[in-house]
């Protein structure tokens, strides 16, 4: 197909329209497919990013469930973060407290965001975050700490196969990205 009457005009025009459908086949056709994926292999449960309004239920004193807390950095987030705990019992339908520990070691101020995950994957239907630091951007000036609350409830319905849920937490640096909308307002 000819564009125009020059051959490097028509190849330059032909690579940008290739790169405009690659990039549009990442945004439009990944993410849908990459969660259809996850939830047919049973990977990267995914946990409501809103705050579980919880209803009164009786505890479930005859089952102990355990929550393993495992936390990592994303690549360049320099960040220290982890759990003050790293597995606790807990019995279904409990509301259940833990804290989270962050410190920013740089000479400048940070923003972090959390994104949480929960394994095995159909456990997430039954954890419910009631506070979680996940839910907000947390800001940490140079040198700071801060004790990033959790609360939960792991639902009496959890399938009575599952007698453990991990959930992971995967901090990653949005410094740039909140400069970028504050500077956009």
């Amino acid at each position: 197909m000819k564009l125009s009457n020059n051959p490097a005009i028509d190849t330059a025009t032909k690579l940008v329209a290739v790169a405009v459908m690659m990039f549009a086949f990442v945004f439009v056709v990944m993410v849908p497919l990459y969660n259809v994926l996850c939830d047919a292999l049973g990977i990267n449960g995914k946990t409501s990013g809103e705050a579980y309004t919880s209803v009164q239920a009786a505890v479930d004193e005859s089952r102990l469930v355990s929550i393993q807390f495992v936390a990592t950095n994303n690549e360049g987030m320099p960040w220290e973060f982890g759990p003050t705990v790293s597995v606790m019992k807990v019995h279904p339908g409990a509301v259940n407290d833990t804290v989270f520990h962050a410190r920013n070691p740089l000479a400048r101020d940070m923003v972090g965001q959390a994104i949480p995950s929960v394994s095995p994957s159909r456990a997430a239907a039954y954890f419910h975050k009631t506070e979680c630091f996940c839910f907000n951007q947390q800001p940490l000036a140079a040198g700071a700490e801060a004790e990033l609350p959790l609360q939960y409830i792991v639902d009496q319905d959890l399938p009575a196969d599952i007698h453990t849920i991990t959930l992971s937490y995967t901090i990653f640096d949005v410094t740039d990205m909140t400069r970028g909308a504050v500077a956009n307002r």
